[in-house]
């Protein structure tokens, strides 16, 4: 059983999976509370729904990709167990989860969206650095950036770690509040090997639920 806030379809808004038509899973908690959540409904709440139900409603989709999300989808831990069963089914599977909990025993076949919480988050320190050893050339690490000072601090830690020879690196504005003009201008100036990315859904539907 897991606490699912919400099942739908919908296009791809973020990563370079950006575009695709796509079921999305999101599992209800989280025990972060970043400053820029845009997902707080999931915090609690949601229903218990049976694994064999959850896959039923993806088939009804008939999907190609699936992405896992939150919340913190790894806070609930039958969510390996769903993970591991999209893949058996031969979906593309995403997983988008917060950073700051263990990734190694989620399955290999899985693309794992890495969030490093930055300083205007609030949760920098909640970082699972270790997580960083666990990822391979198909998973990808996003930053989410509130503004010049978040940028710095990324750039730094992409620098530092050399982040661009494990997996993509994604530099993500926040909606409203950083201007994106001004992060690809800053992207362009120093020359990152990172991917800006928007949040397509929101450029389409704005801050709606269930897009």
């Amino acid at each position: 059983m897991l606490r699912v806030t919400e099942i739908f379809y919908s296009l791809q808004g973020e990563t370079s999976r950006m575009g695709l038509p796509t079921v999305f899973i999101r599992l209800t908690g989280c025990p972060l509370r970043c400053g820029y959540c845009d997902t707080s409904y999931a915090f609690s709440g949601g229903e218990s729904v049976d694994i064999n139900e959850i896959m039923h409603k993806v088939a009804s989709f008939s999907p190609h990709y699936v992405t896992v999300t939150g919340g913190e989808p790894l806070a609930q831990a039958d969510c390996l167990i769903l993970l591991t069963a999209l893949c058996d089914q031969g979906y593309s599977v995403s997983l988008e989860t917060s950073g700051a909990l263990d990734i190694s025993r989620v399955d290999t076949r899985v693309s794992r969206i890495l969030d490093i919480k930055t300083p205007g988050s609030g949760e920098m320190e909640k970082n699972y650095w270790n997580n960083l050893d666990c990822l391979t050339a198909h998973d990808e690490i996003k930053f989410v950036l509130c503004d010049r000072a978040d940028y710095d601090w990324a750039m730094q830690k992409l620098l530092k770690l050399k982040l661009d020879n494990i997996c993509p690196v994604l530099f993500s504005p926040v909606y409203n509040q950083l201007d994106p003009a001004a992060l690809a201008a800053w992207i362009l100036q120093d020359r990152l090997p990172v991917r800006l990315q928007f949040q397509l859904h929101k450029l389409l539907w704005g801050e709606c639920v269930g897009r």
